[in-house]
């Protein structure tokens, strides 16, 4: 029987990981480990510095663990405490409240971060993400079912259970999943590039009561691209896009272009 480990960046209570639970069930058996709070956007950080702990709890119906830690915490908690070092034949990471698209969130999403981290041990990995019209939505505690997941549990299901069938193609590590917000059953599914950014980033200087300044990041959205990106297809086509991405961030070009440097 195949063994699917379930995870997320946006917590374990979250109404997310509870349909990326429903997703795979059936295929094999789920074990579910997930931060016990909100984690977004800590990338693949991990926790060097401090002990994790894990709680076993009921999630709806789903045996799961909150795990005091990162999404990448709750992977490696989930393949070497939890499972016992036995290898789960697929990851699923998500789903995410907030389109995940662009090598702006692809470097910090902690819902692809955990993906990346199940990649490197070569399990077969799924980050799924869902669009968020509200970006404020993108940092809030997500218990509700506020947001509809049907669209994405269905395309995350049929292809979750053909990478089990099949495996990933040579050189894909993870399959980056993004689902529009106005995606139904019929909504055309395209295969993408990461576009290079999502926001145009900005600070905000604010002041607190004594008068000294503390700021908040912030950024528009970049919400056009060049045909073939996620973030083009997303946002202007409309369409559920799946970028595959490898591990290896090497540099693709001719090794010996940079030989100059030195």
């Amino acid at each position: 029987m195949h063994r699917i480990l379930v995870t997320n960046d946006d917590g374990v209570y979250a109404a997310g990981l509870r349909a990326a639970a429903r997703s795979v069930q059936g295929l094999g058996e789920v074990v579910v480990a997930a931060p016990s709070g909100q984690k977004s956007g800590v990338g693949r950080s991990v926790s060097v510095f401090e002990p994790l702990r894990y709680a076993q709890m009921n999630l709806n119906g789903f045996c799961a663990y909150a795990v005091t830690g990162t999404p990448v915490d709750s992977v490696i908690i989930g393949i070497f405490a939890i499972m016992r070092g036995e290898l789960p034949d697929l990851v699923v990471s998500g789903i995410n409240v907030g389109e995940n698209i662009s090598t702006d969130t692809v470097t910090t999403s902690g819902t692809i971060g955990a993906a990346l981290e199940a990649a490197s041990y070569g399990i077969p990995s799924i980050a799924a993400s869902i669009q968020a019209v509200d970006q404020g939505d993108k940092f809030d505690m997500h218990f509700d079912e506020k947001h509809s997941f049907d669209v994405a549990v269905k395309v995350l299901r049929r292809i979750a259970s053909k990478v089990l069938e099949r495996g990933l193609p040579k050189g894909v590590d993870v399959l980056n999943l993004n689902v529009p917000v106005t995606a139904t059953d019929d909504t055309e599914i395209a295969v993408t590039r990461l576009a290079r950014k999502i926001f145009k980033t900005s600070v905000q200087e604010r002041f607190d009561p004594r008068g000294r300044p503390y700021y908040w990041i912030d950024g528009e959205l970049i919400c056009c691209d060049a045909e073939g990106t996620d973030v083009q297809t997303v946002y202007q086509e409309k369409k559920i896009s799946i970028t595959p991405l490898t591990l290896d961030a090497t540099s693709r070009i001719d090794l010996s272009d940079i030989e100059y440097l030195f």
